[in-house]
């Protein structure tokens, strides 16, 4: 599989706000729920995914996965197939989520891939560390719904303000 420069640069790019929303802690938004935080470390790959495909989404996911790796935050260990196998899947399946709905209507598609990015994220991370006995089934399964909800929302609003004005542009 061949990519373009253009591809190669927006993955690098996205790639570089995935980890400066990390190191800044402007990836992670207050939200009205027991966790108190929201993470759109994510979003970046959901955008690469649908704007130029599974192949630069997932390159966007692995350098989010790798920073994880390199950076782990909380009670799981920097454990590639934790870290950065969940990541890499979020920008594929953002795409294909969009790309199945997108000649119907393109506002929704848009939504549906940042939903599911957004809980490849969730639930690959948190059924990963399960998995690998890091924590257990229950406190996956409340953390995921406490943060999937509000994830999924903010991803879903921030994804389109982004994507809707860039594909304008690329209609002129």
């Amino acid at each position: 599989m061949k990519i373009s420069t253009k591809q190669l640069v927006t993955a690098a790019m996205l790639g570089a706000v995935s980890i400066v929303l990390g190191v800044t802690n402007l990836g992670m938004i207050p939200v009205p729920t027991a966790a108190g935080k929201a993470t759109i470390m994510h979003i970046p790959v959901i955008i690469g995914g649908i704007l130029e495909g599974p192949l630069v989404g997932g390159l966007v996911g692995l350098i989010m996965g790798i920073y994880s790796f390199m950076n782990p935050a909380g009670a799981i260990p920097a454990d590639p197939l934790v870290r950065i196998l969940p990541r890499v899947l979020i920008g594929v399946v953002a795409y294909y989520a969009y790309a199945a709905l997108k000649k119907k209507n393109e506002t929704v598609a848009i939504g549906l891939g940042a939903a599911l990015g957004t809980l490849t994220n969730t639930v690959g991370f948190l059924g990963m560390a399960v998995l690998m006995k890091y924590m257990p089934f229950a406190v996956a399964a409340g953390t995921a719904a406490v943060q999937g909800i509000p994830e999924v929302v903010v991803a879903i609003i921030i994804t389109l303000i982004v994507i809707k004005p860039i594909q304008r542009y690329r209609k002129e």
